[in-house]
């Protein structure tokens, strides 16, 4: 069977290996989460290493260009202290410069990549984690290509983008990946938002409409309105450009006679639920197992 990316997720956040370590695990055991479970228990690659459970939030973006493509990578650490650490920065610009090089489509391939030094990319984020104390993950990667221009942008370490065009020029592109960058749209234009995003969006305002006590077609109207509304929002197309907010991002495009055909944004931590530390009962919990 086919080794994916989500069956090498499930295996590291269960046992705490490598994704390297996973994923031959998997593949010896055609599969089988509990089997390769067993086979790294076996092995001694399921770790007791608690800092492989830790919540790691913080970190850095970063981006490399080169050939018609560019990638953008995530790598996260448990603090911002150690995202600006000096080791954890080579690390992520290491990183980025062999996913670049590498044809690797995601993060289970991008981590055996080979760095400059020999080691794999699991292999020196495994030796930075013993080195700064903290768990760190290269979360995830995507790539862009074109035929076109591609546009960069990064706010700090923070946020990056990538965006890449048809036609315009690279100054135009570089004004696009920072607008993605500070209006976060969700896809390109509106033959990209989801049939069940539109529904319940959809089905939220009739019923906010219908609270109005208007006749059933100004209920229509004010419906279709929002939902417009809505599409403008969160469509790159659909938004005011944030440095002419006068005019759309289509407006511009079409002025350019450019066209956008994908866009990447990667802001740090999002979508993962950040541990809130309480140390009063950090403390407490050491007294009492000290005892």
């Amino acid at each position: 069977m086919t080794i994916n990316a989500a069956l090498v997720k499930e295996l590291r956040e269960r046992t705490g290996a490598g994704m390297m370590e996973c994923k031959k695990a998997l593949v010896e055991a055609s599969g089988d989460l509990d089997a390769a479970a067993e086979v790294l228990r076996i092995s001694g690659q399921a770790k007791a290493d608690k800092k492989a459970s830790r919540i790691a939030a913080e970190g850095r973006v970063v981006v490399a260009e080169g050939n018609n493509e560019a990638v953008i990578v995530e790598i996260n650490s448990e603090t911002d202290f150690v995202a600006k650490d000096e080791n954890f920065v080579a690390f992520a610009d290491a990183v980025a410069a062999v996913a670049l090089q590498s044809d690797a489509r995601d993060v289970v391939e991008l981590v055996e990549q080979e760095l400059a030094d020999g080691n794999t990319v699991e292999t020196a984020r495994t030796e930075l984690i013993a080195k700064v104390g903290e768990n760190i993950s290269v979360r995830r990667m995507a790539r862009v290509a074109s035929s076109g221009v591609i546009g960069s942008y990064l706010h700090g370490a923070r946020i990056g983008t990538l965006v890449a065009l048809q036609g315009g020029s690279a100054e135009l592109a570089r004004d696009l990946a920072m607008h993605v960058a500070a209006s976060n749209p969700q896809c390109i234009d509106e033959s990209g938002v989801p049939e069940a995003v539109l529904e319940s969006e959809r089905r939220i305002e009739t019923e906010k409409a219908q609270g109005s006590g208007k006749p059933a077609e100004i209920i229509a109207k004010m419906v279709s309105g929002r939902i417009n509304k809505f599409l403008k929002e969160i469509t790159l197309l659909g938004q005011p450009f944030v440095k002419d907010p006068d005019t759309s991002v289509a407006k511009l495009l079409a002025a350019a006679n450019a066209t956008v055909t994908a866009f990447v944004r990667f802001e740090v931590g999002e979508g993962i639920e950040k541990k809130v530390d309480n140390f009063v009962e950090e403390v407490m919990a050491q007294v009492k197992g000290a005892r």
